[in-house]
């Protein structure tokens, strides 16, 4: 087993003491079943080539607020693993802090995001970790109890474990996945005299200079027919996004923010990064000729190419203060289920170790849900739109004690509490974009969730 970084360092954080953590392998159980025992908070983090994740109950939670927040949590984190009595018998089943940010540095958490703070992290009580690939193939599984503060006892915690275990073993089969709960009505948050208003006071913005790019969003408050079921709307993104990040973060008291995102922010692994630009967007053809036909039209497009290549070369620069080297891949089409989009891969060495929080921090927000330049373009956003964009397009995502970890752009997402769910969508402006075009796509960009909802 790795040691944690430090682990000689005082055993005091803002947790209220040490970290213990046991882990034991066990017979994969339904992830649908152990997200429906979840208690809150719960977390889920599925991603490409990564475990799945299924977190219930919080050992501790690190929340930060304002301008600082990065630092803060960051902070609190390295007191918090400062020191441990950790024994896990593979590294993904070591105890990881799961979580998020909001978008602007001074969000408020007004509805609907009560229960999200600037910053929140959470280390799970109970954690059930799957093989990397598809969960539903997976024969073993790994679950971990974490505690954390001066009562906290290696005993205390290998009793929880096997409680657990025990607990596990009797789940039963959660069935057939229930159909979407319908939706019963819609209300935007922008009407479309005011959208084109927006949108053109954007382009000539552009076109005078004081503007490179804005992405501006827009929010569609539905009503159910019926309680949405997160166990089963997360069943329903898995099968028609497997290649996406899908996510879940529940505060105690709070809605259920999730999401299946095809953008990745940030990867770190010793010092490798990963990363990309995602932008640009096209529908799904009808057949596989349209399809096609769609996909060159994209990847040929001026303006967006030119969207996309602001985006890439800004998350280069924004690298280089890190990186001894940066590489950039080829641009392509990525395909998703009701979009396609221009994608370009990016990957870094670093020059020395950072925490990936540094790097989270550096990026966000990207021009891809941002825009440039990146001051004019936040104070764009706020005087526009007539929605709070919480935690929506903001980092969501883990990291562990040595500062590794993966964040996605919470994107094609919603939060939602009882009957009611808020959906986000936004586009990039440039300066020949044109206001019902752009209308089209956002409601494009609806469609992964709307589509799990009616």
């Amino acid at each position: 087993m790795e040691p944690l970084r430090g682990e000689e360092a005082p055993p005091r954080g803002e947790g209220g003491g040490p970290v213990v953590s046991r882990s034991v392998e066990v017979p994969a159980p339904p992830v649908r079943a152990v997200v429906g025992r979840a208690e809150t908070p719960r977390i889920v983090w599925t991603a490409p080539d990564e475990p799945t994740v299924v977190g219930s109950g919080a050992a501790t939670v690190l929340t930060a607020v304002g301008g600082e927040r990065f630092a803060e949590v960051r902070a609190g984190a390295d007191a918090l693993f400062s020191t441990g009595d950790v024994h896990a018998g593979a590294i993904a089943a070591r105890p990881r802090l799961f979580g998020g940010l909001a978008f602007h540095d001074d969000h408020a958490g007004a509805p609907p995001w009560e229960g999200f703070p600037g910053a929140m992290f959470l280390l799970p009580e109970v954690q059930v970790t799957y093989a990397a690939g598809d969960p539903p193939g997976a024969e073993t599984a790994w679950l971990t109890v974490n505690a954390v503060g001066p009562d906290a006892s290696p005993s205390a915690v290998e009793e929880r474990l096997e409680r657990e275990r025990a607990a596990l073993s009797d789940l039963d089969a959660p069935g057939t996945v229930a159909d979407p709960p319908g939706v019963a009505s819609r209300e935007r948050t922008t009407s479309r005299s005011d959208w084109y208003d927006s949108v053109t006071a954007a382009t000539d913005r552009i076109r005078k200079g004081e503007l490179r790019k804005v992405v501006l969003a827009q929010a569609l408050r539905t009503t159910l027919d019926s309680t949405l079921s997160v166990p089963d709307v997360l069943a329903r993104l898995a099968g028609r996004y497997p290649d996406c990040y899908r996510f879940l973060v529940q505060p105690t008291g709070g809605g259920s923010f999730f999401g299946a995102t095809p953008e990745r922010l940030v990867s770190l692994r010793g010092r490798t990064v990963e990363t990309g630009a995602l932008a640009g967007t096209t529908g799904r053809g009808d057949t596989p000729e349209e399809d096609e036909w769609l996909a060159r039209e994209l990847f040929d497009d001026p303006k967006n190419t030119h969207e996309h290549e602001l985006v890439a070369d800004a998350i280069r620069d924004q690298l280089e203060p890190f990186a001894s080297s940066v590489a950039t891949g080829n641009r392509r089409v990525r395909r998703l289920a009701t979009v396609q989009h221009l994608e370009t891969p990016i990957t870094a060495e670093l020059r020395e170790d950072e925490h990936v929080l540094s790097l989270v921090e550096a990026l966000h927000p990207t021009p891809a849900v941002g825009g440039l330049p990146p001051d004019r373009a936040l104070r764009t956003i706020r005087e526009t739109e007539r929605f709070d964009r919480g935690w929506y397009a903001a980092p969501v995502g883990w990291f562990d004690a040595a500062g590794y970890g993966s964040f996605a752009v919470a994107l094609r997402s919603a939060v939602a509490r009882d009957d009611v769910a808020t959906l986000f969508a936004g586009v990039g402006i440039v300066a020949d974009s044109d206001p019902d075009r752009e209308w089209d796509e956002v409601d494009l960009k609806y469609r992964p969730i709307l589509d799990e909802l009616e």
